[in-house]
């Protein structure tokens, strides 16, 4: 199996250029960053759906029922994952967790939340990612899951269900190449780097992770955003999904001024046009996966400290 392992210690001064290069072409593309006071809009159409799952609301089931209760844990945010279709769900594991080898029937993406997560071939030696760190495992690839901390949790995203665990007698090669890219390897793009973003913002950052940002085609990509910052996240796709990675995210949806607090592992997403207010609450920043059909864009109406 082909893997690309992209770990602190590795010398991938190529592919983090390569990366780079990737990442500040996609950027023009995908955001529109405006530091400052919020201006007055009159597009205020609502969102054919919104959706929002805090964490404390999510329901746990095995994620392997014949591996008992010691086996991982999964709680769906949206899809169905026994399904056909999309669907994007939380993965819990208990410390010491070790999968045998085993394949999958699909491809899927994964974000670490907390914890440290290792996902390889058998013969590969750990690999511990950490929150914000990002992996994909193809379909039919023989690999092995593991955890090494007291709390460990990812979110795990597939385009096509349903999920199934397979054994390794079924592998086959699906032609695609797993990657492995730990927090320390992301290239993030400050937004005052950016030319065309007029009045950008110091401390927020972008972060590709999948994909073309292209109205036809999904792309992923993390969000950090500053202590303290208060603005408006804006899309106009078919399909937007976001989840709280790291911080504290405090959210409003539209038509409705009732404020969310969303930890780490919550969700929320929309179909059509949709304005989210968003916050970022806490001492520490805040990081989000976003997952969409077209493009975005955040306005900053303030960054500080409450």
């Amino acid at each position: 199996m082909a893997i690309i392992c992209v770990s602190p210690q590795s010398p991938f001064s190529l592919v983090r250029q390569i990366y780079r290069h990737l990442a500040l072409i996609g950027l023009g593309l995908v955001v529109t960053l405006i530091n400052g006071h919020l201006a007055a809009s009159t597009d205020h159409s609502p969102a054919l759906k919104t959706y929002v799952v805090s964490f404390d609301e999510v329901v746990w089931t095995p994620l392997n029922p014949a591996r008992g209760k010691l086996g991982p844990r999964a709680a769906t945010l949206w899809g169905d994952r026994t399904n056909m279709g999309k669907t994007g769900f939380l993965v819990s594991f208990r410390k010491g967790f070790a999968s045998p080898p085993h394949i999958h029937n699909v491809s899927y993406r994964g974000i670490v939340i907390s914890g440290r997560i290792h996902n390889d071939d058998p013969a590969a030696e750990d690999m511990w990612l950490t929150p914000e760190s990002y992996w994909t495992q193809p379909a039919g690839h023989v690999h092995i899951t593991s955890a090494h901390a007291d709390t460990n949790l990812a979110y795990i995203e597939i385009d096509q269900g349903p999920y199934l665990v397979r054994p390794t007698s079924e592998a086959f090669d699906n032609g695609e190449t797993s990657l492995n890219l730990d927090r320390s390897n992301l290239v993030w793009i400050n937004t005052a780097d950016i030319e065309w973003t007029g009045k950008p913002g110091r401390t927020t950052q972008l972060a590709f992770l999948w994909g073309r940002p292209n109205a036809d085609t999904m792309f992923g990509s993390l969000l950090r955003l500053p202590a303290g910052f208060r603005g408006s996240l804006r899309s106009g796709a078919s399909e937007f999904r976001a989840l709280t990675i790291l911080g504290q995210t405090g959210l409003s949806t539209p038509n409705t001024e009732e404020k969310r607090a969303l930890a780490p592992g919550s969700y929320f997403g929309s179909d059509g046009v949709a304005s989210f207010d968003i916050s970022c609450n806490g001492p520490t920043i805040c990081t989000l996966y976003l997952a969409t059909a077209d493009t975005f864009s955040l306005t900053a109406t303030e960054t500080r400290h409450d």
